[in-house]
Order: structure tokens, then C-alpha cells, then sequence
């Protein structure tokens, strides 16, 4: 057995900081009391099991941290996209492309959801696999639901949805491991998200988005059929406004006002096969050399279910499309 050379100093040190970081949940607080109690109520959980998994839980600092700066409401769009669209990630994309054609491409013509998006979600969200949090799920949902207010009531509900899925499914619910919001496995899904979109997709009778990359493929494929992707259609469109655009600076929402006849009659520049009716909305980012036009459509703000950013759905199309440039590239 090898003996372990960090110093004591060092040990007792980092102890410390942990110690400072994390502190367990007090089940005698009130509002920890009246989550059990709704959970005994309304699910018939048994209150001593309960409580010994909620006791070991920890409320951490650094989750508390992480959330209060989402890279989306902090870096412009060139920043944003850097940290997706890099050599590497387009490779690594390939890659995995390559080593699961075969699902890929099975559940993509199941579904009609393109395999560029399949793989830039996954490319995204986790770097293929490589990157999948390193927070207990469990730890992340109780500080949140508990310690955030601003938002206690969606983590509440999200920890509600967790200890529900790891009863349905045999887990324990100190195992999962995710982001800092409790987002688990290759896809990042939520709790609530697994239960209602997660897919035995290799028919093993486990819904498993951890380690089988036919469940995760054919879940994430699930997710945007069931927001209403639209099979052929495209996403967005890069833009240009004429001399006779008057309008004001677009806000960047997340749901189309426009269509694609009303953008192109107010002076919106764009290429699209989409007809004249179909919902589109014009967005702004900030891009290396100033302002970058884009016009999306239907699908592109279904990818905004996934993340509810304009940021986020563009990186994973557009790393998407790099990645099948890079796999079309290798078979000419």
C-alpha cells in the first residue's frame, strides 16, 4: 500500500477549506421539515429514510457561486463561442460521430432530428462525455433548493423530481454526480427532464444517460421531439439590415414574433428556403468585429428549450455544422 505524501499542513489545510465551503443539512429547519412532510404526503415516502439521505447532504459555497455568474449573461457572443468552436471539440465531435454512426444515424431517421444537432448538444453540454460536473446531484439540488432563494422554488421542485427518479430507477441518491444546477449525465438533463424525456433507446430496460450512448443519443433526440422539431426545416440564417430597416435593436428573445416575410419586408436581409409564413425572429450578437446578424427560425428556438439562450442554441448549431464539415471531409 502506498503511503500518501501530501503534507499534513496541506491536508488539514484543504479540511479546512472544505469544511468552510460545505456544511450539512439541518433536517430541523422548517422549510427542509415541510419538504419531507409533502414528500411523505404526496409520494409516501418513509420520514426516517428521508431524513438520513437529506442529512447527507451538504449546502456548498461554490455552488452558490457558480450559478450567480452563467457564462450566457457574462461573456459576449465571440467569447461564448470560442469556448465551444475550437479545433479540438470539432474534433473530438468527429470522433465520436464516426464511433457511433450507427445510432446516430438510426435515431436521427427515427426522430427527424439532424445528427448535427444531436452531436453539438452533446459537444456542448458535456464535450462528448469528457465533462459532466462534478458535483453530487444531490448536494447541488438541496443548497439550491435551500440556500438560493431567488430560485428555491424551481430547485425544490427539481429535488422533489430527483428523489422521485432514484426511486423509480434503483439509484442511490448519493451516487449521481452533474453541474453545479444539478444537470446529470452526457446530456445534462434535469431531474425533471430525465423523467419526462429520458428513453430506453437500446431496449435494456434501463433508462441509463450516464454511460449508454444509445439512451443519451436517443434522449436527447426524445427532448426536441417533443418541443416540436421540425424534420428538413433549418435553423437560422446569418443577416444583413438594408438602408430601409427602421426598426428598434432586437432584444433577443426566446420565442418568434416575426415570420419571414414581415423580416424581409422591414429591410432583413437573409437567404432561407422556409416559406413566407414561418415563424422567424431577428437577433444581434456581439461579435468579433461588431454586431452580427441572425435570423432564426421554428427549430433554432426549439434548441433554446434545451438552454434558454440565444448564445447556447447558435454554438450548438454551428459547432454541429463544423463537426459534419470535419466528418464529410475524412469519408471524400
Amino acid at each position: 500500500m502506498l503511503m500518501d505524501k501530501t503534507p499534513l499542513a496541506v491536508l488539514s489545510l484543504l479540511l479546512s477549506l472544505h469544511a468552510a465551503n460545505a456544511a450539512p443539512i439541518d433536517v430541523e429547519r422548517p422549510e427542509v421539515r415541510r419538504f419531507i412532510d409533502n414528500m411523505v404526503e404526496r409520494h409516501e415516502f418513509e420520514v426516517d429514510s428521508l431524513r438520513s439521505v437529506l442529512a447527507g447532504a451538504e449546502s456548498q459555497q461554490s455552488i452558490l457561486d457558480a450559478i450567480a455568474r452563467p457564462a450566457e449573461k457574462t461573456l459576449a457572443w465571440h467569447e461564448y463561442r470560442a469556448i465551444f468552436l475550437t479545433d479540438e471539440r470539432v474534433a473530438a465531435g468527429a470522433a465520436f460521430w464516426r464511433e457511433h454512426a450507427g445510432e446516430l444515424g438510426r435515431i436521427s431517421e427515427g426522430t427527424g432530428v439532424d445528427i448535427e444537432i444531436l452531436v453539438g448538444i452533446i459537444g456542448v453540454e458535456t464535450y462528448f462525455g469528457r465533462i459532466t460536473g462534478r458535483y453530487r446531484v444531490l448536494d447541488a439540488l438541496v443548497t439550491l433548493a435551500f440556500d438560493y432563494p431567488p430560485r428555491s422554488k424551481f430547485f425544490t421542485r427539481e429535488l422533489e423530481e430527483f428523489l422521485l427518479l432514484v426511486r423509480e430507477e434503483g439509484i442511490e441518491a448519493g451516487g449521481p454526480t452533474g453541474s453545479y444546477a444539478g444537470a446529470m449525465g452526457a446530456p445534462q438533463f434535469m431531474p425533471s427532464s430525465f423523467r419526462a424525456y429520458a428513453v430506453d433507446s437500446s431496449d435494456d430496460g434501463r433508462r441509463d444517460i450516464w454511460t449508454n450512448w444509445s439512451d443519451v443519443i436517443g434522449s436527447v433526440a426524445n427532448y426536441f421531439v417533443e418541443h416540436g422539431w421540425q424534420a428538413g426545416n433549418e435553423v437560422v440564417a446569418q443577416a444583413t439590415l438594408s438602408e430601409t430597416w427602421q426598426g428598434p435593436r432586437p432584444e433577443n428573445g426566446l420565442a418568434p414574433k416575426e415570420t419571414v416575410g414581415s423580416l424581409s419586408q422591414k429591410g432583413v436581409l437573409f437567404s432561407t428556403s422556409m416559406p413566407v409564413d414561418h415563424k422567424s425572429e431577428l437577433m444581434v450578437l456581439e461579435g468579433t468585429e461588431g454586431d452580427e446578424y441572425w435570423v432564426g427560425f421554428h427549430n433554432f428556438y426549439v434548441i433554446t428549450r434545451y438552454n434558454r439562450s440565444v448564445m447556447y442554441a447558435l454554438a450548438v448549431h454551428q459547432l454541429g455544422q463544423e463537426i459534419a464539415l470535419e466528418v464529410g471531409s475524412d469519408a471524400s
